[in-house]
C-alpha cells in the first residue's frame, strides 16, 4: 500500500478535504466526508459508496491496514499530522482519521429494497427529520434493530453530513436509503406491495404501540416519522394504515424523535421478522 505524505495544508491534492465545513458545496460535487478510524474502516467494509481518498496519521494508517488493503490501490492515503490536518478542514481533527467518499446517483425505493442490509421487511420513514443528530440516531436505530433501509422524504436531513454519519456510528454509510419527492405516493406503492404503513404520532386516535404489536399480524412495516415540532402532515397521516403512540408519563408530552423510532422499531421488529 503506497502512501503519499503531505507537508503543507494548501496542497491540492487535498482540495476535498477544504471543503468540510461547506456541506452544500460537498453534496453539490457529490461527495462527503467521513470522520474517525471507526467510521472509515466502516465506510470500507461496506463497500457502499466508492472512497476517493483517506487522510490520516501514519499510526492511524497503520491501525486501517486491513481496510485500506482492500481499496486495491485504487483511492489514494495521504499522512499528515494533526495540526496540518487542523489546517486543511478548518477545525480540530481529534480522531485523527478523514476520507472522502463519492455518493453516486442515489437509489431508487426498489433499489434501496434490493439492497437492504438488515430485514427487507421493516422499512423506516421520515418526513421533515432536518438535524442531523436525529437523522444520524434514527439510522444507528435502524441498525440495531434490523430495518432494512429508510425512505427519506422531503425537508429530510442528509444523512451523508458528517455529523449524521458520526452520530449513527456509521450507520448512514451501511444502510441504503432513497430519498422520496412525495411520501405520502412512496407510502402508497409500499402499500400496494404489501406493505402496513405505521405512523409514530402524538395524535388522537393513535392506539399504544404495545396494543397494536398484541394484536398485529406478522407482515411488512414501514414506521414513519415526522418532525418534533410539527409532526407528520395530514396527508402523510392519511397515507398510513394504522397510527401508533408511546405510552408516557402523565406529564411528559413527547420523546426525542430518534428515542421515539428505537422503542418503536424494537417493538415492530417482533411482527416484521
Amino acid at each position: 500500500m503506497r502512501i503519499d505524505a503531505v507537508l503543507a495544508a494548501d496542497d491540492p491534492r487535498l482540495a476535498d478535504y477544504t471543503l468540510a465545513r461547506e456541506p452544500a458545496e460537498l453534496k453539490r460535487r457529490g461527495i462527503f466526508l467521513a470522520e474517525s478510524r471507526e467510521v472509515v474502516a466502516a465506510l470500507v467494509r461496506a463497500g457502499r459508496y466508492r472512497v476517493r481518498s483517506v487522510l490520516a496519521t501514519r499510526s492511524i494508517l497503520s491501525a486501517l491496514a486491513a481496510e485500506l488493503s482492500l481499496l486495491g490501490g485504487e483511492a489514494p492515503v495521504y499522512a499528515a499530522e494533526p495540526a496540518l490536518m487542523t489546517g486543511v478542514v478548518g477545525y480540530t481533527v481529534h480522531r485523527g482519521c478523514l476520507a472522502v467518499g463519492e455518493r453516486g446517483p442515489g437509489s431508487s425505493v426498489p433499489e434501496m429494497r434490493a439492497a437492504a442490509f438488515g430485514n427487507p421487511r421493516l422499512l423506516v420513514a421520515l418526513e421533515e427529520v432536518s438535524n442531523p443528530d436525529n437523522v444520524g440516531g434514527i439510522f444507528r436505530n435502524s441498525l440495531a434493530f434490523g430495518a432494512g433501509g429508510v425512505l427519506l422524504g422531503p425537508g429530510s436531513g442528509d444523512p451523508l453530513y458528517r455529523k449524521a454519519i458520526r452520530t449513527s456510528m456509521a450507520a448512514t454509510v451501511r444502510i441504503p436509503f432513497a430519498a422520496v419527492p412525495d411520501l405520502p405516493a412512496a407510502l402508497g406503492r409500499l402499500r400496494e406491495d404489501g406493505f402496513t404503513v405505521v405512523a409514530l404520532t402524538c395524535r388522537e386516535p393513535a392506539v399504544d404501540l404495545d396494543d397494536f404489536v398484541r394484536q398485529g399480524r406478522p407482515g411488512k412495516l414501514v414506521l414513519v416519522a415526522g418532525s418534533e415540532g410539527a409532526g407528520l402532515k395530514p396527508g402523510t397521516l392519511a397515507a398510513a394504515d394504522a397510527a401508533v403512540r408511546i405510552p408516557m408519563a402523565p406529564d411528559v408530552d413527547s420523546l426525542n424523535v430518534s428515542v421515539a423510532v428505537g422503542i418503536a422499531l424494537h417493538a415492530l421488529s417482533r411482527l416484521a421478522a
